[in-house]
């Protein structure tokens, strides 16, 4: 890997819509206006979770506050898809500063998300929530450790991306709103379970890939020795 090019602003793999991603991304980005630049945009995260997070307080009182939430998550949505895009686009150059802020923000907002569904549960379901919280991170620091030891950047799996989560988490809040929380002494711990299993498959499966390519370069240091 030494001399490589860094390739964070690369992602490997494919969600089910990301196909669908790009062609709108292409599309779209010349409308952009020339202020908004992609550091903009990224920093815009803060504000929504920000927002995000006062709308889930609110949201204790009164159910419907969970649409402003879903605006806040299709908003962060946005200034995510195109903050590399713009970069890119615009040869902005802020590709390693792009990647650090890029991603830490979306830890943040992420958590944010689980911190304000945890503030609305009912009782009985903290230790629930403390995992998820812990689980979502894990899937993150998986992703940076593949990176950090392939140069891949992979954050979808399973067909799954950050787009189908967030889809999923506004249909929840759908549901909430019309049906309340009620359920949740039933699902909560079913997304926990089918979360862990997931992570651990992930991990599984990355640690046999890292063993294979471990094996793959010795078996290659081993050959150029004998040839000498």
């Amino acid at each position: 890997m030494e001399g490589e090019r860094f390739a964070g602003d690369k992602k490997v793999g494919e969600s089910y819509l990301g196909q669908w991603e790009k062609k709108f991304v292409k599309r779209s980005i010349r409308y952009i206006p020339s202020w908004l630049e992609t550091y903009h945009l990224t920093l815009l995260t803060l504000l929504w979770s920000l927002l995000a997070l006062v709308f889930f307080g609110l949201a204790n009182w009164n159910l419907h506050w969970l649409w402003a939430v879903s605006l806040m998550i299709l908003l962060q949505y946005l200034t995510d898809l195109f903050d590399g895009a713009i970069g890119r686009h615009r040869d902005t150059g802020l590709v390693k500063w792009g990647f650090h802020m890029d991603h830490f923000l979306d830890y943040v907002f992420q958590s944010i998300i689980v911190i304000g569904y945890y503030l609305m549960a009912p009782d009985g379901l903290a230790h629930y929530f403390f995992g998820l919280l812990l689980l979502t991170g894990g899937y993150m620091v998986n992703s940076f450790l593949w990176f950090a030891a392939t140069n891949k950047f992979e954050i979808s799996y399973f067909g799954v991306g950050p787009t189908e989560v967030r889809l999923l988490v506004i249909g929840m809040n759908a549901s909430i709103v019309f049906i309340g929380t009620t359920w949740w002494s039933i699902t909560v711990p079913l997304f926990f379970w089918a979360f862990l299993i997931g992570l651990i498959v992930l991990v599984f499966r990355t640690q046999a890939m890292l063993w294979k390519i471990d094996m793959e370069a010795k078996q290659q240091r081993v050959a150029n020795v004998d040839q000498r």
